[in-house]
């Protein structure tokens, strides 16, 4: 094993975090949230100037945290997609300049890899396991018959949950993030209003939100025209009875399919309680082992990063210094650059 240095900076936190031989020694995260909840969602361009100016000072503590020396770090992590262009790039930047003054191994890491690993914070991973990756910007569902071995099986084919949450919430009147108003509102409704299942009735692992969206914010204007008040806690567990149970359901259905020894959730919408519960219940009933992050693993974070660049490292899966940014990077292709 050794001292990995990994630096995330893919949405609207900056974020280093130090790892030896396996032992998290530091994972320092500058949040942007309240910056960005006044625009009711992440604004591009102010969260790249910010990235930049963070950057020095949350590498400054982890490394006083981990209570080590630049010289010692054995290689340097990078997220290097998916996520927003300009917030990747100064990330990149960062740890590209650090590989190349210590003179250290440069490892690239596909954001959503990190989620995935943040479990191993909780167990070890047994394969073959199904992971269910629900973020603002992701859902995915990734069949993993070993380490490092990817195959998407369902993903979104328009909004991801996070971001249908978010836009939900707005609607409400219920503040950015929107994934913790809504989960909280939904313990004190019933699901009394009537929202369509997007992809009903299809053979498929993919997911879908958009129609979803639509629905909810087409019924909350009809309900005002007409003089009527929205029921905002009944809304709430009505959308989330439905948007969760289209994960839910795929997840039963893949598990059964392909016969995996455990589940596992990874991302920002896995903190939700209600898909924690659900999730437990369904899968216990199956006896097949769930895995589920703690809290402070399910928001960005360069431990999860790190996570994965452990076993990166170990492959000797490095990058030189030309590496580039992607925001549209497929899990399936990052181990292009192993040697």
């Amino acid at each position: 094993m050794a001292i990995i240095l990994a630096i995330e900076s893919s949405c609207d936190e900056t974020a280093v975090a130090i790892t030896k031989d396996g032992k998290l020694l530091s994972n320092v995260v500058s949040t942007q949230i309240e910056v960005h909840r006044k625009y009711g969602g992440v604004m591009p361009e102010i969260a790249s100037r910010l990235h930049a100016e963070n950057i020095g000072a949350v590498l400054k503590e982890a490394i006083e945290q981990a209570n080590i020396k630049l010289e010692d770090v054995d290689a340097f992590a990078v997220t290097r997609g998916p996520g927003l262009i300009g917030a990747l790039h100064v990330g990149l930047q960062a740890a590209k300049t650090l590989a190349m003054l210590y003179k250290k191994p440069l490892i690239p890491v596909h954001h959503l890899t990190g989620h995935i690993y943040a479990n191993e914070y909780v167990d070890e991973l047994q394969f073959p396991l199904l992971a269910v990756v629900v973020s603002g910007g992701n859902s995915e569902l990734v069949i993993m018959k070993d380490h490092l071995q990817f195959e998407v099986i369902g993903e979104t084919r328009d909004d991801a949950i996070g971001e249908c949450y978010d836009k939900v919430a707005r609607v409400l009147g219920l503040p950015y993030p929107g994934g913790l108003p809504i989960d909280q509102n939904a313990k004190l409704g019933q699901h009394t209003y009537d929202l369509p299942t997007p992809l009903k009735g299809e053979h498929t692992y993919d997911l879908s939100y958009s129609g979803l969206k639509t629905n909810v914010i087409n019924l909350v204007h009809n309900l005002e025209q007409r003089g009527e008040k929205v029921n905002v806690p009944d809304m709430c567990r009505s959308f989330q009875d439905v948007a969760i149970g289209m994960v839910v359901d795929r997840t039963i259905k893949a598990v059964e399919e392909f016969a995996v020894k455990e589940v596992i959730l990874a991302g920002g919408v896995s903190a939700n309680s209600y898909l924690r519960s659900r999730m437990k219940e369904e899968m216990d009933k199956r006896n097949i082992k769930i895995v589920i992050p703690p809290l402070w693993c399910t928001t960005d974070n360069a431990a999860m990063i790190a996570k994965v660049a452990e076993h990166l490292y170990e492959r000797q899966v490095f990058a030189d210094l030309s590496l580039g940014a992607d925001p549209n990077w497929f899990i399936e292709d990052y181990l292009k650059f192993e040697n």
